[in-house]
């Protein structure tokens, strides 16, 4: 499924937004490619990632994983 939202492929990215993708090898999911017309967006998006799935927290990551899932599959959202 093709997102609605216009995004920067990594091959025109410039800038922060080339640095941002570079650090994923060009392989970052579409969740958060809808922040290629804001880098600051989605640099606070992944840092905010970071700490939601990485972060000190007494659930185990696979539950955050599992929670996260669970999530997009009752907004019907398959990326």
């Amino acid at each position: 499924m093709e997102s609605r939202i216009k995004m920067i492929d990594s091959s025109d990215a410039e800038g922060k937004l080339k640095e941002l993708y570079e650090q994923f090898n060009g392989k970052m999911a579409n969740i958060l490619k809808v922040h290629s017309l804001n880098p600051e967006s989605l640099e606070a998006h992944l840092n905010y990632y970071k700490v939601i799935m990485f972060g000190k927290s007494p659930l185990k990551r696979s539950v955050r994983e599992m929670i996260a899932t669970v999530v997009s599959v009752e907004n019907e959202c398959f990326y």
